[in-house]
């Protein structure tokens, strides 16, 4: 018996099988979940991809920053499960100008499309499940170490600070539902996300050397691991609170 064996999870931002998101929702099925997918744009893709899973999964369209899209939310993902355990929140995103070096030369608009898509959503995705989380259960998010200023990262730094004070305070309100809410901070990985970060490359030539514990580029597992232990029942006293996935790279100086 898995330690997800009768869950129902929801899992947003899969796009190809080398997401973070893909290698959670797999490892969640495996570890005896229900698992329903929420896809972006390309929704052809995400379908194609939702078949390579051991069990080919429903996928719903989700823009999160269409209101709609966010009313229904729960009314579409009931179509599939009566309620929800767990739900996974792997949706960032950042206009190229507020990357890169940019920082001191970005819009506002674009910030905000950062700060929307990627911390604002985190506590849109928690609200429009709360009617199916009945019971209790978890919110789990992918997050980078935002307690330092990187190369490149720029605005999207700025954005994962907020989504780490956005957790502490949906862990503050969520928790008379007997809602968990947790984020992961992986090392950097050679997802579709990373690849549109210019300058990326910065991160891949120094993480392995900085990690006590060395670091994979292209390992998922870890990152996901940690997400369905978070959603497990193995962490019930557990919210508020910031996993590293890192190789032990955030704890080492230089």
């Amino acid at each position: 018996m898995g330690i997800l064996e009768g869950k129902r999870i929801l899992v947003t931002g899969v796009l190809t099988d080398a997401s973070i998101a893909f290698s959670v929702a797999k490892l969640a099925q495996q570890e005896g979940a229900t698992v329903v997918l929420t896809g972006f744009g390309r929704l052809s893709l995400v379908e194609r991809i939702a078949k390579r899973l051991p069990s080919p999964a429903p996928v719903l369209e989700l823009d999160v920053q269409n209101n709609e899209h966010l009313d229904t939310l729960a009314a579409r993902v009931g179509e599939h499960v009566d309620g929800l355990d767990g739900v996974v929140h792997s949706i960032g995103f950042a206009p190229q100008s507020a990357l890169g070096g940019n920082f001191l030369n970005t819009s506002w608009e674009d910030v905000a499309t950062a700060l929307q898509v990627s911390t604002f959503s985190y506590k849109s995705l928690a609200v429009a499940c709360l009617p199916l989380m009945k019971e209790g259960g978890a919110v789990v998010g992918l997050d980078f170490d935002a307690s330092k200023a990187w190369p490149v990262y720029d605005w999207m730094g700025v954005a994962k600070a907020g989504l780490e004070s956005c957790n502490r305070y949906l862990a503050r309100d969520l928790g008379k539902h007997n809602i968990r809410v947790n984020l992961v901070a992986a090392g950097p990985l050679r997802t579709m996300a990373a690849k549109s970060i210019p300058g990326f490359k910065e991160f891949e030539d120094s993480w392995p050397d900085r990690a006590p514990l060395g670091w994979d580029l292209t390992d998922m597992l870890p990152a996901a691991r940690a997400c369905v232990a978070l959603m497990s029942d193995w962490f019930p006293a557990t919210t508020g609170d910031i996993v590293h996935v890192d190789g032990g790279a955030h704890a080492i100086g230089g």
